[in-house]
């Protein structure tokens, strides 16, 4: 198994894992802000968090889907692995295809949205999240055609 594909943990301790998912709903996608008082606070993101030591990328996602809002998840398609560098580390981000059941209600207090496809890049994600925004941007413009 290639070791972007590994469960849990990067072998690179400077590495974080983090899976993200990309919930798209009426031609809208799902997204959230990140809280005060951490790491990127105030940006917009995919909902998602770290895998833990040992846990599947599924197993993981649907855990923090579970925890930050209380829904359920089919989880998809893996359609883009991003490794990034901030100041503070490094973050190797696994966007995947996702589906939920019912309406998400977050439970960490942060603010939530559902934005179309066009107005992604209105809001403030973090550099990470730049080349899926850049995708999601470009399959709106081949729709149109």
């Amino acid at each position: 198994m290639p070791a972007d594909r590994a469960p849990g943990r990067s072998k690179d301790p400077e590495v974080v894992v983090v899976l993200a998912a990309v919930i798209e709903r009426d031609d809208r996608f799902l997204v959230t802000r990140r809280l005060q008082r951490t790491h990127l606070a105030g940006y917009w993101e995919f909902p998602g968090g770290k895998c833990e030591l040992g846990e599947s990328h599924e197993d993981c996602l649907a855990r923090e889907l579970d925890e930050e809002l209380g829904v359920e998840a089919r989880i998809g398609d893996e359609l883009l692995v991003v490794e990034h560098t901030y100041p503070e580390r490094t973050v190797r981000l696994h966007f995947r295809s996702c589906e939920i059941t019912g309406d998400p209600h977050p439970r960490l207090g942060q603010e939530m949205q559902w934005i179309a496809r066009p107005d992604l890049e209105s809001l403030q994600f973090p550099d990470a999240d730049r080349e899926l925004i850049e995708v999601l941007s470009r399959a709106d413009l081949r729709r149109r055609r």
